[in-house]
This record gives C-alpha cells, structure tokens and sequence, in this order.
C-alpha cells in the first residue's frame, strides 16, 4: 500500500481547507487511517484517526473544527478542516495502520496566514 496526500495550500486565519489520502493496493478497508502533522521545528503530533469500525479520535486541539472520515470504495481518507488558525500551519501527513505495520505519506503543507 503506498499513500499519497493532496489538498493542502495556504489559506486564511478562520478559512477552510480539505486534504485527502489516497492509498493503491487492496485491503484499504483493513487498516486504521490517521493524520498527523509536524511544524518546523516541531515534533510530529498526532491530529485524527477513525478506525476500521469508523471510530473517531481527535486530539483536543482539532476538536469541533476538523473531521475525519473514510471512503472505503474510493480507498481515500479525508480530514476537513474549519476554524484554521496559524497554529494548524504545518506538513499533514496520512498514516496507514495495521498488524503492527505502519505506512506514511509524503505529506501536504497547510499554511495559515493573513
């Protein structure tokens, strides 16, 4: 399975921005999709996940403005994002899990600025 992130651009303080995982090969349906995201300088931390059974977790600081969700037949997982702030500026990146075995993308940026 390989994943390759898109959507990411720069955006406005309060604006919206959708970015989007795609995953080749089979099986999409078997692993666990999250987000995570680094800042320069900063460590990668994690952002969202929803599980095979479709549950959700986010960490506080998302929480009420970005959602996670899954289109299995499309083998894609979307994170929409409101309320961006110049915190969210950071390198998203799609990670795909199961059995122990842990793929990441490549990563998008998301810049937040005036």
């Amino acid at each position: 399975v390989m994943l390759g992130e898109s959507g990411g651009g720069s955006v406005q303080p309060g604006g919206s921005l959708t970015v989007s995982c795609a995953t080749s090969g089979r099986d999409f349906e078997i692993y666990d999709m999250s987000w995570y995201r680094q800042a320069p300088g900063k460590h990668r931390e994690f952002v969202a996940s929803i599980m095979r059974n479709g549950d959700k977790r986010y960490a506080d600081f998302v929480k009420g403005r970005f959602t996670i969700s899954r289109d299995n037949p499309r083998n894609t997982v979307i994170l929409q994002m409101n309320g961006l702030n110049s915190e969210d500026s950071a390198d998203y990146y799609c990670k795909a899990q199961t059995a122990g075995i842990n793929l990441w993308g490549q990563g998008t940026q998301v810049i937040v600025s005036s």
